[in-house]
């Protein structure tokens, strides 16, 4: 295989929202500035929602596309499209189980979730899971984001985009809504958020990603468009950690738990879903306080994802909506910008491995 050897690689995924715009995965070898758009096996267009890297054989891609999930066995130089039971959906989540990498999960919109328990090759889709409806958006409500407690790994949560959270304790066999009191949150005045529904509740329910660390079992971080939020009792109740006291930025796109310390966290903010800046913060407490590790480069669009090198800590990749690449490879003394082409629009993934 060409990309065998120990390269690492940064993937970006992008969609083409808007007429003229150029999507797929892009993929950079670390070490130079080109990017290269990945064609084989793949369609001419593929709107790319979300990337997740194999965790222990970084050869083995899977993207999740409007066109169903695709895997690459040789760090993209090729991918296939996998068997999926209902063509027609919208991937928008994949993640691979961190105990048992055969076991893995996938994410729709409309919403519905799948499991595959022989790395990808067949899919089943999981009973009992619905949206609880709290809100309805000028689009079909989706499976943003899932997570697996380390500590306890038949728990998985699925974020809601937008309806806030779903939680499942038998390996998604059975899932019940955790998001009641992400609403009775919105009835503070600076939780409330309306912009395309009828219902003040809107931004507490608009989830974009949560995690779960090692560090701390049964505790849930979640980043939704009023900030982050952390339950200490897997769901049942939230509580908002005040990023505001830390960040002028607060809409929450990501937040990740680094691979090489459970008690780090790394958030990508951003003023709102379409902007003209954004930042990236990180805690070393869980949260506790945070501090800002992007520098001398200027987002000029909302941050959307951030990658987290799992065998080398001084990595760390973010990209914003409109084809901006930033990334430090010497632990954040440093930031690099690699612009992917101008027609990119909209960007959704980025890994790295």
């Amino acid at each position: 295989m060409a990309n065998s050897s120990g390269l690492s690689h940064v993937y970006v995924g992008a969609a083409a929202r808007m007429r003229g715009a150029l999507s797929g995965i892009f993929r950079q070898s670390v070490g130079s500035d080109h990017w290269e758009l990945l064609r084989k096996g793949l369609p001419e267009r593929m709107d790319v929602q979300t990337i997740t890297i194999h965790p222990t054989d970084p050869n083995v891609i899977f993207a999740g596309s409007q066109d169903g999930p695709y895997r690459s066995r040789d760090r993209g130089d090729s991918w296939e499209k996998l068997p999926f039971p209902d063509p027609g959906l919208e991937v928008w989540s994949i993640l691979i189980h961190p105990r048992d990498p055969r076991v893995m999960y996938l994410g729709t919109s409309p919403v519905a979730i799948y499991r595959s328990d022989n790395g990808g090759d067949s899919w089943r889709k999981l009973p009992r899971v619905t949206s609880p409806g709290r809100v309805q958006m000028g689009f079909p409500c989706r499976v943003i984001r899932m997570a697996i407690d380390p500590s306890n790994p038949d728990e998985v949560y699925a974020g809601l985009e937008v309806d806030g959270v779903l939680r499942s304790r038998d390996r998604g066999e059975t899932w019940e809504d955790v998001g009641q009191d992400l609403v009775n949150l919105a009835q503070r005045p600076n939780l409330k958020s309306k912009i395309g529904s009828d219902s003040e509740n809107e931004g507490m329910l608009d989830a974009h990603a949560l995690t779960v660390s090692s560090a701390q079992p049964g505790t849930v971080f979640l980043a939704v468009r009023m900030g982050l939020f952390r339950s200490t009792d897997r769901g049942s109740t939230w509580q908002d950690m005040e990023i505001g006291r830390f960040s002028p930025l607060t809409y929450a796109r990501d937040v990740q738990v680094s691979p090489h310390d459970a008690r780090t966290l790394v958030a990508a903010l951003s003023p709102a879903a379409r902007s003209t800046d954004g930042s990236l913060y990180r805690s070393d407490d869980l949260g506790q306080s945070w501090r800002r590790i992007d520098h001398g480069i200027k987002a000029e669009s909302t941050m959307m994802a951030v990658a987290l090198h799992p065998r080398d800590p001084d990595q760390v990749y973010s990209v914003a909506r409109q084809g901006q690449v930033f990334g430090t490879r010497d632990g954040g003394k440093s930031w690099k910008e690699w612009r992917l082409p101008d027609t990119v629009q909209d960007v959704y993934a980025v890994a790295c491995g």
